[in-house]
């Protein structure tokens, strides 16, 4: 009986077989296929929110196939292969885990936060990476890149003391900004903006919040209540275009006070 895996390398490489494959699948390239890439991974991660297994299955082997993808055209170009792949990443977990897979004592999951890094440092400098920010994937969201930025900055020292420096710099930004927006200088007030989600994504860190999910908490609040204002609308007959401001603001505020009331 064939593997899974094995069997799904062997669909990938029929998909990119020259003489009878699929003529889309062919043509792709590592560039043209990132974009895919990086949307599964956020379908992974949605389905995980709305806690659907049934679709996390389903998203996951989405993801797979992104890999055996990947994993396909490097063999085709004599790079690596898909063994390649897995055989590296076990091979860095048991060097990651020595307190797993060696002889090194059991830890916490802070001592093993340190060592974890400092063997990523060491891995750094084998890959010529010797900056400490050089492998923060410049992929990665703006926020999320921005949060893990600074992490790392701050591992060598250079962080704001505690959470009200961060407050009393993220009140300098707003004013900056403003300063800008009143200026007319949309240029500057942009690179401004720029500044402040910089130290939003700072105090996030500093509270141990991921500013991706508490962003996203927040796009799930304001699609419940503006729905609600639809919802409310449509059984007056109206759509939201034929009601005033001060008329969806105070449904708004009526959604808004119930959900605390409630919880």
């Amino acid at each position: 009986m064939t593997h899974p895996i094995e069997e799904l390398l062997e669909v990938m490489r029929r998909l990119r077989d020259p003489e009878t494959g699929c003529p889309w699948d062919r043509e792709q390239t590592f560039a043209t296929i990132a974009p895919y890439t990086i949307e599964e991974s956020y379908e992974v991660s949605d389905a995980i929110e709305r806690n659907d297994m049934r679709d996390l299955k389903e998203e996951l082997g989405d993801l797979l196939f992104q890999v055996v993808f990947h994993a396909r055209m490097a063999e085709e170009q004599g790079l690596f292969d898909f063994n390649d792949v897995a055989r590296g990443m076990a091979e860095k977990l048991i060097r990651r885990h020595p307190h797993v897979f060696g002889d090194a004592s059991h830890r916490t999951a802070d001592e093993q936060t340190v060592a974890w890094e400092a063997v990523k440092a060491e891995e750094r400098k084998a890959k010529d990476k010797a900056g400490i920010l050089d492998d923060v994937p410049v992929g990665l969201p703006a926020l999320t890149r921005a949060a893990k930025l600074t992490k790392r900055a701050a591992r060598v020292g250079f962080d704001w003391p505690g959470v009200d420096e961060v407050l009393d710099k993220l009140d300098e930004e707003t004013q900056e900004l403003k300063a800008e927006i009143a200026a007319g200088d949309l240029p500057k007030a942009r690179e401004e903006l720029g500044d402040l989600l910089f130290v939003m994504a700072n105090l996030a860190r500093k509270l141990d919040v991921e500013p991706e999910d508490a962003l996203r908490g927040t796009n799930r609040k304001f699609v419940r209540r503006f729905s609600a204002i639809e919802a409310e609308l449509r059984a007056q007959g109206r759509t939201p275009d034929e009601a005033t401001l001060e008329e969806m603001d105070a449904i708004w505020n009526r959604v808004k006070q119930a959900e605390h009331q409630a919880g």
